[in-house]
């Protein structure tokens, strides 16, 4: 693939509804999988909560090497497990209830210091609705980040630790997006509650071990490597999502299943693999990646992956800004199949 000076322009839609589509008209099966709910989640969130929350305490005295270390070599993990959860319940796929998915949000957003769950929902439900379009998917970068980090070594390293606040950032081009309403606040309220509690209980080293353990979970670090993964043009100049079949689909909740969980956004995490074993045929043609650390190197070092590694459009399809989606629910329902699905 040559140096990229520019994102890569598409006149198509999205590509995963028509997928969704087409795999359930060839594996009707599947449609028993769409709007079930796994709650085990939540005992995974309350342990990952114990966890990060436990070993702030062990830190809260130790000297600041030990504090990022900690950080880097244990804390990213379960923090970006909690990532995922806050992913699932963004898409009501612990509870049935959308309160209590909610309430699971916030609740695995605290070791993570900043109040982003309820925010992150709002934009991340778009991000599928409307892949690519540049005002209206935070997940894409900036043009003018794309220019600042260019394709340079020590550029793209930077971007990857300072990720969260460039992802911040993003959000401000997403005018039509903006939300601010109970649960926001709600999430801020509970948010710093819980960070005033952590100084107050165990001082101010304990809070930024906190903080770097999301910063690393999501960015210097192969955990980080899952934003480059998921859409980035990495393997193929025309293909523009791509999964991971690792090894940390263990501790990260099946999150490299990304094909499926865009075709299928409305099928829990630990059903994912499912999907895949099903319907073989259209997504062992797809190209994916096996090693975060591998890709973790070669976003790096590889000149010929920048920021611009990304597919934009302005087609938004019939979609409207206030979809939920849920194009699989939607496709079911639209042909009357007799297994009846809940969202």
């Amino acid at each position: 693939m040559a140096v990229l000076t520019d994102f890569v322009r598409s006149n198509s839609t999205e590509p995963h509804r028509i997928r969704t589509r087409q795999i359930l008209k060839s594996h009707p099966e599947i449609k028993k999988l769409i709007g079930q709910k796994n709650p085990s989640t939540f005992w995974i969130i309350l342990g990952c909560v114990s966890l990060m929350t436990g070993i702030a305490y062990l830190v809260r005295d130790q000297s600041w090497w030990i504090v990022v270390a900690a950080a880097w070599f244990i804390g990213a993990f379960p923090a970006h497990t909690l990532f995922v959860c806050i992913h699932e319940a963004a898409h009501n796929l612990i509870f049935r209830k959308p309160a209590a998915n909610m309430w699971a949000a916030i609740l695995a957003n605290l070791p993570t210091v900043l109040p982003t769950a309820l925010s992150f929902k709002n934009f991340h439900i778009k991000h599928h609705a409307f892949q690519g379009v540049h005002e209206l998917d935070a997940d894409l970068p900036d043009w003018y980040e794309a220019k600042l980090i260019n394709n340079y070594s020590i550029g793209k390293a930077l971007w990857l630790l300072f990720f969260p606040i460039f992802q911040a950032i993003r959000t401000i081009r997403c005018r039509e997006l903006a939300v601010i309403d109970k649960w926001v606040a709600a999430n801020i309220i509970v948010q710093l509650a819980f960070d005033v509690l952590i100084v107050t209980l165990f001082g101010w080293k304990a809070l930024v071990f906190l903080l770097l353990c999301l910063f690393f979970s999501v960015g210097f670090h192969p955990l980080g490597a899952r934003w480059i993964q998921e859409h980035y043009l990495t393997l193929d100049p025309e293909q523009e999502t791509y999964s991971y079949y690792g090894q940390l689909n263990g501790v990260n909740l099946n999150v490299g299943f990304h094909n499926e969980h865009h075709d299928f956004p409305s099928i829990p995490w630990n059903k994912l693999p499912e999907i895949k074993k099903t319907a073989p045929e259209y997504y062992d043609t797809l190209k994916y990646h096996t090693s975060y650390v591998r890709l973790f190197f070669r976003f790096l070092f590889d000149q010929e992956i920048s920021l611009y590694s990304r597919i934009v459009r302005k087609e938004r399809g019939r979609v409207t800004v206030a979809d939920q989606s849920k194009p699989d629910i939607e496709f079911v329902e639209s042909q009357d199949y007799p297994a009846k699905v809940t969202a």
